[in-house]
Formats: structure tokens, C-alpha cells, sequence
């Protein structure tokens, strides 16, 4: 494993630190854990819920995102001790090149504490990345996104990612059609099913309710996991939580 020097004064552009909170989907759904959200993203998926971490056509990103350093980010997001610590955005393998992520990633490692990257899929996680993190929460993006297929599908990352052997593929899905789509995805890239979770898409607990009773029966027969958006049957779409 590389190492690095940990200076706690490294900074990253973040949105919010919160916690402790529950994780809301995928494989650790319901742990408690504590929450990096980062700024920035690669992508502009028409339904994010999150487009105040990247679209400047309709946030002041100044006002939005804060640079912080990486002892303040930990301090918050350990508070409660929690054993997991969940890094999201936008697209937080965006900062891997900076040496606030190194730095950030080091001193969760040393505190004991799980970490999960959520990411859409797009870019390679780096060695040291890999080496720190203990899940990839993959989300690529299927073609309601809005995004053109070239720009929200990379093979190669997503081949680094299933070589980690520490990943799981979550997949936003609007209703049953949209699982003829995961099937080719599955296919082309190689993706075991048992590394799949069909999540609906939503931000009210009626609306994932319904489109979850669509999808189960087919996502089950596909041999697909099925995950909810549990942060939102929960809290709706209140932020920090």
C-alpha cells in the first residue's frame, strides 16, 4: 500500500459534512454513518438531486460550496463515532488528483472507520484510492439521465472498478423498461447480477413506493437486488440528513 504524509491542513470544495445519519441505499442500507458530500461533477443528469454541488447555470456555486479543511471535514463527519463514512457529490473521484483527498481518505482509514465512495462510473479510482476505500457504490447513469452514452459510460473505469473486487452497481431505474437497459449494461461490461441493485427514482415516499412495486418482480427475476432510497421514505428531500 502507498503511503502518504497527512497534512490535516489539506483542503477539498465541499457542500455539506453531516451525521450521524443512515446510509440510504445499496448494499449498506440503513447503517449509520456520517456523510461527505464534495462538489463538483462530470455529469449533468436531468433528475440530480444534488445540482447545487455542480450546476452554476442555476446555483452560485460560491454561495453553495465551501473549501474545508480535511481535519475540520473529519471532525464533523466522525461525530456520534460513527463506523462508516460515506464520501458522495457530484462526483468526488473528480478530487482524487488533490492532496486534500489523500489526506482525507488516510486519516478516515486511521480512525477505524469503513469508507464508501459513491461515483457515477465514469472515473478509474486510483491505487491509493482503491487500497483505502472499502466499498464503490457505482451508479452509471442509464440513457433517461440525459447524458450522451459516450460521456456517461467508460468501460475502462468501470473495469478498474470490478477489479477493486469491492464494488457494487446501483442503477436508477424510472420504470420496468428501463431493466432492458441494465441487462445490456450488465452484459456489455461483464457485471456479475449478484453485484446489482435496481434503485427507483423519486424523492417522495409515495412516488419510490409505487415505482418499486414496479420494478420488483422483474428486477427479482432478473437476479438483481432491489435497494430503496430509505434517506427519502425518511426525510424527504430535507438537506443533511
Amino acid at each position: 500500500m502507498s503511503t502518504i504524509t497527512v497534512d490535516l491542513a489539506h483542503t477539498l470544495v465541499v457542500r455539506e459534512v453531516f451525521g450521524p445519519t443512515v446510509q440510504g441505499e445499496g448494499p449498506s442500507t440503513g447503517r449509520r454513518c456520517g456523510f461527505i458530500r464534495l462538489g463538483g461533477c462530470n455529469l449533468s443528469c436531468t433528475w440530480c438531486d444534488t445540482p447545487e454541488t455542480w450546476d452554476a447555470s442555476r446555483y452560485d456555486l460560491r454561495a453553495t460550496l465551501n473549501r474545508r479543511t480535511v481535519e475540520d471535514i473529519v471532525t464533523r463527519a466522525m461525530e456520534g463515532m460513527p463506523s462508516l463514512v460515506v464520501i458522495t457529490g457530484g462526483e468526488p473521484l473528480l478530487h482524487q488528483q488533490q492532496d486534500g483527498w489523500n489526506s482525507l481518505l488516510s486519516t478516515l482509514a486511521a480512525s477505524g472507520a469503513e469508507i464508501e465512495v459513491e461515483t457515477n462510473g465514469t472515473i478509474a479510482p486510483s491505487p491509493f484510492t482503491a487500497a483505502r476505500v472499502t466499498r464503490f457504490n457505482c451508479s452509471p447513469k442509464l440513457a433517461h439521465a440525459g447524458d450522451p452514452e459516450n460521456k456517461r459510460i467508460n468501460g475502462k473505469a468501470l473495469a478498474v472498478l470490478r477489479w477493486t473486487g469491492r464494488v457494487a452497481f446501483k442503477f436508477v431505474c424510472t420504470d420496468p423498461a428501463d431493466l432492458e437497459e441494465v441487462h445490456r449494461f450488465v452484459q456489455d461490461h461483464n457485471i456479475p447480477e449478484h453485484l446489482v441493485w435496481i434503485m427507483p427514482e423519486g424523492t417522495s415516499a409515495p412516488d419510490l413506493a409505487d415505482s418499486l412495486q414496479l420494478l420488483a418482480e422483474p428486477a427479482i427475476a432478473a437476479g438483481y437486488n432491489l435497494t430503496q432510497r430509505l434517506h427519502i421514505a425518511l426525510w424527504g428531500t430535507e438537506k443533511g440528513r
